[in-house]
């Protein structure tokens, strides 16, 4: 211990997404990147399902029993928009990582081409300064619609990554609501834990705080900041976001010491970027 840092910086970029344009959510994650290590950050946490998107207010087409041909359509649409790990995709954000000298965390829709034949996951992956990929989380239990879309993790992807600051793990929104989850966390010894998510309801906060002060870490929670005019002009299943808000998602990205105390944010409302300089002592 007497040769890890007094302290660290940190950062949570809270940005808005580019659905169903896997090629320009890469390139926007390079972005939000470089500017997070422009700004010291050693360590930069991107939101859950943010490479492939959390398609808020989507349905598809379901109901029980059968699914709608343009639900379908835009299914494949969505399911070409989710990426392979390794890939392509991974060595871009491994370069990202690299660029900006910075530990990465990005949630991503992962395509199994290993056992399922295509099924899709809510993953965390994490890349090291070098630019390697060093793990991944599968979500254990995608909640309610979610299950439509995303396949359950195992169990067997629940990495906590060493670094030169701490431990860094963690769990992908409403799955910190399993106990046994975030005891697997600490019983690894996380120092900083990671909360992306996609749960803007201001009562998350009290979420984040109570891993904070259960755990005695550092937690950093990231969400996105959509709207409606967000999606494509041509996304054939529009109508089923005639019910929403404009504001699919408003944030409120924020970070917590290991007493409870809010360190930085909530950001609520619009992109940005929360730096905050970890106190390790």
């Amino acid at each position: 211990m007497s040769s890890a840092p007094d302290s660290v910086k940190v950062a949570v970029v809270q940005g808005a997404p580019v659905p169903f344009d896997l090629k320009g959510t890469v390139e926007k994650v390079a972005k939000l990147t470089a500017e997070a290590g422009a700004r010291g950050a050693e360590l930069v946490l991107l939101p859950e399902a943010y490479v492939g998107g959390y398609p808020w207010g989507l349905a598809f087409g379901t109901a029980v029993g059968g699914r709608s041909p343009a639900g379908r359509r835009t299914w494949e649409r969505y399911w070409s928009s989710a990426i392979e790990v390794p890939g392509p995709e991974t060595a871009a954000f491994g370069n990202a990582a690299k660029e900006a000298g910075a530990y990465l965390a990005v949630g991503v829709v992962e395509r199994d081409s290993t056992y399922s034949g295509g099924t899709l996951f809510c993953t965390l992956l994490y890349f090291g300064p070098d630019g390697r990929l060093l793990g991944k989380h599968r979500k254990l239990k995608p909640t309610a619609a979610e299950r439509v879309i995303w396949g359950e993790g195992d169990g067997s992807t629940m990495p906590v990554v060493p670094t030169p600051f701490g431990r860094v793990g963690g769990l992908i929104c409403w799955e910190n609501y399993m106990p046994l989850a975030r005891m697997t966390m600490y019983g690894k010894g996380v120092d900083i834990y990671l909360a992306p998510t996609a749960d803007a309801r201001e009562r998350w906060q009290a979420t984040l705080q109570h891993i904070a002060l259960e755990g005695r870490c550092f937690v950093l929670g990231c969400n996105q900041f959509m709207t409606r005019d967000m999606y494509p002009a041509d996304l054939e299943i529009r109508e089923e976001l005639k019910a929403w808000p404009e504001a699919l998602c408003r944030g409120g990205s924020a970070a917590y010491g290991p007493m409870g105390d809010r360190i930085a944010g909530p950001l609520w409302d619009e992109e940005g970027i929360l730096v905050a300089e970890l106190d390790l002592r």
